[in-house]
């Protein structure tokens, strides 16, 4: 008996990273899982490594702040699995790292789209079916930078911390309603894009790479950065019955740093 058997989870931002470690540990419990992401490659990518671990998953391409394009996805898992009981707004670009003087409207209103309005837009047209299912779960994916800020990263700051806002309002609207929604807060995560943005802090800052990445790190008592599959593993819980009792919290993956 997987965690999440029987259910039906739409993974945001699936193509890689978070949105892969979720969409194969979701499917590992038991899920069948809607892979949604812009890049068509990389998410039918996804799709196919659950498939291979003998789970169930459709490739939805998809920008999840697009209300066509999400309309589109909701309907595309409810064909192929009957229902949707699980949402996971993970999708988000980071934006750009840079002094608010030089900081963009094009910019703040890209990273604003990317990582927020596209957690409402998900919702707005997955809780409709998830009441119908009879309930669920959402979890939205936000950061540490949206309870704590990061400077030269107004935009992404911002946009967090409306996930952190949105996720309050959301639960407290939708729980009478089945639907549980909950926040997880990950740290610097392992990867790619905590690459940039050390690269990109570093130069703002005209210190060494590794500096900046020695001075992230050193923030957390544990002395490490979060690994995607840590922010699998406690959205996963978020997700299950174990956490049938727990609504409009923001629960934080980082290694222990500081909040404030």
């Amino acid at each position: 008996m997987g965690l999440l058997d029987g259910k039906v989870a739409i993974i945001t931002g699936a193509s890689k990273g978070i949105g892969r470690a979720l969409s194969l540990r979701f499917s590992q419990e038991g899920a069948a899982i809607v892979c949604a992401a812009r890049s068509a490659d990389l998410v039918r990518e996804t799709a196919a490594m659950v498939e291979k671990a003998r789970g169930r998953a459709i490739a939805v391409t998809c920008d999840a702040a697009k209300e066509d394009d999400v309309k589109r996805m909701v309907e595309a898992g409810v064909k192929a699995f009957g229902k949707i009981t699980t949402l996971v707004n993970n999708a988000g670009d980071g934006g750009p790292t840079k002094p608010i003087q030089d900081y963009t409207m094009d910019d703040w209103l890209y990273t604003i789209h990317s990582c927020l309005t596209s957690s409402y837009v998900c919702t707005r047209f997955a809780a409709p079916e998830m009441i119908k299912a009879g309930g669920g779960a959402i979890v939205n994916i936000s950061s540490m930078a949206g309870r704590r800020g990061l400077p030269y990263r107004i935009g992404y700051c911002s946009a967090k911390a409306g996930q952190v806002g949105m996720t309050y309002g959301m639960a407290l609207e939708l729980g009478p309603q089945g639907i549980r929604v909950n926040c997880v807060a990950p740290g610097a995560v392992e990867g790619d894009r905590i690459d940039r943005v050390i690269a990109g802090q570093a130069d703002v800052r005209g210190i060494p790479v590794d500096a900046m990445r020695k001075a992230m790190v050193d923030r957390s008592p544990l002395k490490r950065m979060t690994t995607a599959e840590d922010i699998a593993d406690a959205t996963l819980f978020l997700a299950s019955d174990l956490a049938k009792n727990i609504a409009g919290q923001v629960v934080a993956v980082n290694a222990g740093e500081p909040a404030g």
